[in-house]
């Protein structure tokens, strides 16, 4: 099978914008009914030693809510390292399936919850594992990099897992010891890694629906209405747009970025969420939100993951109250997958990249 058979079969893709349209977002909520489901869920997370995980691209309400309670707001691997070190009895996903599944694989003793089990990624969606074990069978001789953003079963393929916050390192060190590499499943984190590392990967040809509606045009055209704002780009962005950042990174490093950079505006290009964070840190400072395809066209992402937007307040609520939304995973699985999760950990509290 050649690079190029490699890409996502038409109807799949198709299959995957489809279900990013049909997903139901969380309904908004007026003042006085979030902050009576706060209090409720404060008591329900105390009474059940429950603590919530919660990914800079959720609701600006339940990052908040992760940092009052205990809990952390995090990216893909703070999160899977925060799970695995908690003492709560309970963790609370607030993200996409595949971060409940990581938290699941590395604490099977914990119970782990979604608010929606529905809420999954277009990445994961476009790996399936049966199709990835056969491209890898016939490539014996290649090592199996995958991005965090999979299946439990795609993993349990893997010799290593990854996040847009340690791949780099990760791919040098295999680099090194001269390894052969095979990447899943996001092709423009995979050609980025490519480019800076100097290593030739056989490229699974995934996207995310978000990433991947960032256009150069429009960019350009914003870079031009603010010469003085920088630009902020996560590598999962095609190749062009990323060739217009000042700063490439994951959610972690872009920020960084927004709160150590002496600059006053920047053009963010990756989930909206994240813009909660970054406020946070650097109230001051403007954010702008990267054009997706152009600023006149509806579009299936709209710099926000419809898949994110489905954790809200109350389904939050819900599944704490009626213990709903546990995250499951074969342990068959779990044990094939936990090799990779490990190593992918040990490696990034030895290089520092989270707390060990």
């Amino acid at each position: 099978m050649s690079q190029k058979e490699l890409d996502i079969p038409t109807q799949l893709a198709s299959r995957i914008d489809e279900l990013a349209l049909s997903v139901a977002c969380q309904p908004p909520l007026g003042e006085s009914a979030k902050e009576a489901l706060k209090t409720e869920i404060k008591a329900l997370l105390k009474a059940q030693n429950a603590q919530i995980v919660a990914h800079f691209y959720v609701d600006a309400d339940l990052q908040a809510l992760a940092e009052e309670t205990g809990g952390v707001v995090a990216d893909s691997l703070e999160m899977a390292n925060f799970g695995a070190q908690s003492d709560a009895d309970t963790i609370v996903v607030c993200g996409v399936r595949f971060m409940g599944e990581t938290a699941k694989m590395l604490s099977p003793e914990k119970t782990i919850l979604m608010p929606d089990l529905g809420a999954t990624c277009s990445l994961d969606l476009g790996c399936p594992a049966e199709e990835f074990a056969e491209f890898c069978a016939e490539h014996p001789d290649h090592t199996v990099v995958v991005y965090a953003n999979t299946s439990a079963e795609v993993k349990a393929i893997a010799d290593w897992v990854v996040t847009s916050g340690n791949a780099l390192q990760i791919v040098n060190h295999l680099k090194e010891q001269g390894k052969k590499i095979i990447w899943a499943p996001d092709r423009h984190l995979g050609d980025w890694i490519e480019k800076q590392t100097g290593i030739e990967m056989l490229r699974w040809q995934g996207h995310c629906i978000v990433h991947d509606e960032f256009k150069t045009f429009e960019l350009e055209a914003m870079k031009k209405e603010h010469p003085n704002a920088k630009v902020l780009v996560h590598p999962e962005s095609p190749a062009d747009v990323i060739a217009l950042a000042d700063v490439v990174g994951s959610t972690k490093v872009l920020i960084n970025a927004v709160k150590t950079m002496d600059d006053q505006e920047f053009i963010v290009a990756t989930d909206l969420g994240i813009f909660y964070k970054m406020q946070q840190l650097a109230p001051n400072k403007k954010l702008l939100v990267a054009p997706t395809t152009d600023r006149e066209a509806a579009c299936k992402s709209c710099a926000h993951c419809p898949w994110m937007a489905m954790n809200g307040l109350q389904n939050l609520a819900d599944c704490l109250k009626n213990r709903t939304g546990e995250v499951l995973v074969d342990e068959a699985v779990r044990v094939k997958a936990l090799g990779s999760l490990n190593k992918m950990l040990e490696f990034s509290r030895n290089a520092g990249l989270v707390k060990k």
